[in-house]
């Protein structure tokens, strides 16, 4: 075996061409991959749908939607929100019921206390034709019956309490096997929904009305939907008629729809500010810079590697 082999099994170090080369073949580890192109979407590509779209729309930020998918994922999210806005206002009506039981509990509480502290005060009349004898056998006759019914009537509410205690707790009893259920947990609070429909990709708010519609300038305008597809340069520059593609940053005009490359926008339509298309007054939000996929290039800004992260092997 030579100095340089790369699998010497005779040697009494591990080296790291075998650890890497053990690792990939036993699962463990971080894998690492390089995107191919077909990993990367196209710039024509809708990004929910990730097929080439029929009716293109794109947002403020630059994002492409196939229309039917976008607006079928904002009436979903309405939906949603609704759902959600249903749940916490039930779940807010039955705290404010609880809230006025508890209040009402304390105030019939606060008046029986009230009637027992100022009954205690009136004391009754005593009769001046009874003895104090016979009064105080009386007394104490009436205080013994007293007490020996206060006695059964305790304990027959003790009984009482125990049997409905005991049916009460066999009537509802925990089931341990639902988490929900268990005699720790607690109701789920639900929180408000906001009602703000957020771009899938962008994270901020969408609305329909400012959705704009995308119009591409095909390559060859004899071409049908099919025979389109399945070429791989489909779109070009509505004005330098360079052909469109990852590779070449895209903006859209607002008033035509018109796509162009940022360098026909640089170079000729920032001069005057007019849209080449239908001549109307273009103002800086009016130009759409699209978003598109990465390239296989370092320059494009997208990382093209995509990475697992396992358990290790130690050696």
């Amino acid at each position: 075996m030579t100095r340089h082999g790369k699998n010497c099994t005779a040697g009494a170090v591990y080296t790291y061409h075998e650890k890497k080369k053990d690792t990939a073949a036993s699962g463990y580890g971080t894998q690492s991959v390089r995107l191919g192109k077909d990993a990367i979407k196209d710039f024509d590509c809708c990004c929910l749908s990730l097929q080439p779209c029929r009716d293109p729309v794109v947002t403020p930020d630059g994002y492409l939607y196939e229309k039917e998918a976008i607006l079928e994922y904002i009436l979903h999210r309405k939906t949603e929100i609704a759902k959600k806005m249903k749940a916490y206002e039930k779940q807010k009506k039955a705290q404010r019921s609880e809230n006025h039981l508890e209040a009402t509990s304390e105030q019939r509480e606060r008046v029986k206390n009230f009637k027992k502290n100022e009954g205690s005060i009136v004391s009754k009349p005593i009769n001046p034709f009874t003895s104090g004898k016979d009064g105080a056998a009386q007394n104490g006759s009436k205080a013994v019956g007293g007490t020996a019914g206060s006695d059964s009537a305790v304990a027959g509410s003790s009984s009482g309490s125990g049997s409905g205690s005991s049916i009460s707790s066999t009537s509802a009893l925990p089931s341990f096997w639902i988490p929900s259920l268990t005699p720790e947990a607690k109701p789920t609070a639900v929180k408000k929904p906001d009602k703000t429909v957020l771009c899938p990709m962008s994270g901020r708010p969408l609305k329909m009305n400012e959705l704009v519609t995308v119009r591409f300038t095909p390559l060859d305008p004899s071409l049908d939907r099919v025979k389109l597809l399945t070429r791989q340069d489909r779109y070009v520059c509505a004005v330098t008629k360079d052909t469109l593609g990852n590779s070449l940053p895209c903006a859209v005009l607002r008033p035509s729809g018109a796509v162009v490359t940022l360098e026909c926008v640089e170079k000729l339509i920032r001069k005057d500010m007019i849209d080449p298309v239908n001549g109307e007054k273009l103002k800086e939000k009016d130009i759409i810079v699209l978003q598109r996929g990465g390239t296989g290039f370092a320059g494009s800004g997208v990382d093209l590697r995509a990475k697992e992260a396992r358990p290790v092997m130690q050696a």
